[in-house]
């Protein structure tokens, strides 16, 4: 099943406040891998969306005077907007509010209920509650002062009658499948987390809830709603048809990989295969759940006052240097801070002084000494080693971006930037220019790193679209840029000599160093 679509999702997020920087990050992530893939000519699926249910959000609703569905239609679109600013290229946005949602939803518990299995009974728990969570933990699980591990504030003991779904009976199933396929779970660090977590031994979880109402009721019990793991992860099928579309299911399901952060970690590699091998379908084929993203030190929070909105970077350094800055600098997969600071410093270094002056150098030497148009290179071995080195790196950005190691590729695209910004030093062509004796040398050189230009743009596209498109545009290169593939179009030579080239504005010009 599902050969034919490569399916990628981010996490559904929470409408209760705006975004920050921290979902934006995510998100970014998960856009820069689905564009590499219809780079590569594959048939892409890319499913986000908003999850409208849950104690959570009715609280957050009756805090502002109102119902739960006003709010988060009031809120929900504030997250598009970020999306829209950030070109995020999602296929499709999920609203768990929506129908076709609470179909899906409903088709899976009672498939699970009707599995012959008891996956699912009525049982009395009692236990300690943390609402932003949406999770019980015990008193092991808490913090030295009492509070929940992940958001730092106190819970709530909770006593009620609910639906639960039997997880305990998934340990050796779900311990099997990690084994058989490691790459189920990743980074390794996050998969060791898993296996321990599940040799540890898994505690059934309640699947309802009868003190709120905001939510589907249960099929065969409506005085029950819908606790938020089965309502929420099950975005996953519904965007992909099940239940609806059976013959698109097919084609897409499983997913690919799942992005999430990994506070959520439990949730998507532990609860959602075991629901789905319930369910007689098929695991996503990988989980990625990456780091923190910290201010001072604290995890990106509403709660900490360190949420950050995207617009506040966006209005200084742009949509594409704003995507570059989060993927480059913290090791996608590993925790990582944000400071305004570093950011600047690698504005300048790697976009303004790298790529944007490799850029503005050579497309201005080849209006100075060719009117703009890219020379044949007339004089053998001046490329000099610069073939070899786009090979390896465009080699090693393929292997990176398969297995989603984002950080790894664009530094292995940076590699060809500084290696080509040294190689100008080396011939100085503009030295060379000054002797018309030298023109097919300055020719050759100037072929020579304006075609390691051609490759670029492609390269930095999934991160940088924005930018890439407006330096193809200036490289004067026919057709348009997301139709090239990758890896034939990144091979040596692909310029054509006699291409008009346009200097163009810079493509990162230098920042105000005010606020």
């Amino acid at each position: 099943m599902g050969e034919e679509v490569f399916y990628i999702t981010t996490p559904i997020y929470y409408p209760n406040d705006v975004p920050h920087i921290g979902h934006a990050y995510t998100t970014v992530a998960v856009d820069l891998v689905a564009r590499y893939h219809r780079l590569c000519g594959e048939e892409v699926f890319f499913l986000t969306g908003t999850d409208e249910h849950g104690q959570k959000l009715q609280r957050a609703a009756e805090a502002e005077g109102k119902d739960p569905q006003s709010f988060v239609d009031a809120m929900e679109p504030r997250w598009r907007e970020v999306w829209e600013r950030l070109g995020i290229t999602y296929d499709d946005y999920i609203r768990t509010t929506q129908p076709r949602h609470e179909e899906v939803v409903r088709a899976l518990l009672q498939r699970v209920y009707d599995n012959g299995q008891n996956d699912i009974y009525l049982g009395t728990f009692e236990g300690l509650y943390c609402v932003a969570c949406e999770a019980y933990y015990t008193e092991d699980d808490l913090s030295a002062a009492g509070n929940c591990p992940i958001h730092d504030r106190p819970v709530e003991a909770m006593a009620q009658q609910n639906y639960f779904f039997r997880l305990s009976a998934y340990r050796d199933r779900l311990l099997e499948h990690y084994e058989k396929h490691p790459e189920v779970v990743r980074p390794e660090t996050r998969l060791n987390e898993v296996l321990s977590l599940v040799r540890g031994g898994l505690q059934d979880f309640s699947i309802s809830r009868t003190s709120f109402d905001w939510g589907f009721r249960l099929p065969w019990d409506p005085k029950h709603v819908c606790y938020v793991w089965f309502d929420a992860l099950a975005n996953y099928l519904t965007g992909a048809g099940y239940s609806a579309d059976p013959e698109r299911f097919a084609r897409t399901w499983p997913a690919d990989i799942h992005f999430t952060a990994k506070d959520i970690l439990r949730f998507h590699a532990v609860y959602w295969p075991a629901m789905l091998m319930a369910a007689g379908l098929e695991p996503a084929r990988c989980l990625f759940a990456h780091g923190f993203l910290t201010v001072g030190g604290d995890k990106m929070s509403k709660t900490n006052a360190t949420g950050i909105h995207p617009f506040q970077l966006l209005d200084h350094f742009g949509v594409d240097a704003y995507r570059y800055y989060f993927m480059r600098e913290i090791q996608f997969g590993a925790d990582g801070s944000f400071s305004w600071e570093s950011m600047a410093r690698r504005y300048k270094a790697d976009l303004s002084d790298g790529l944007g002056n490799l850029a503005s150098r050579v497309l201005a030497m080849l209006a100075k000494s060719f009117g703009g148009v890219v020379p044949e290179p007339a004089a053998a071995g001046l490329e000099g080693d610069l073939p070899g080195t786009v090979e390896a790196a465009v080699a090693r950005y393929q292997e990176c971006m398969a297995g989603a190691e984002i950080t790894d590729a664009l530094t292995a695209v940076w590699d060809i930037v500084a290696r080509t910004n040294k190689y100008l030093v080396e011939k100085e062509p503009w030295a060379l220019a000054k002797d018309p004796g030298n023109r097919d040398e300055v020719a050759s050189i100037l072929y020579a790193s304006a075609e390691v230009l051609r490759i670029l743009t492609l390269l930095t596209y999934p991160a940088m679209p924005g930018a890439a498109e407006r330096l193809w545009e200036q490289l004067g290169v026919p057709g348009c840029l997301t139709e090239q593939r990758i890896p034939e179009a990144a091979c040596w030579g692909g310029l054509a000599p006699g291409t008009a080239t346009t200097k163009g504005e810079a493509l990162f010009p230098r920042l105000d160093e005010g606020r």
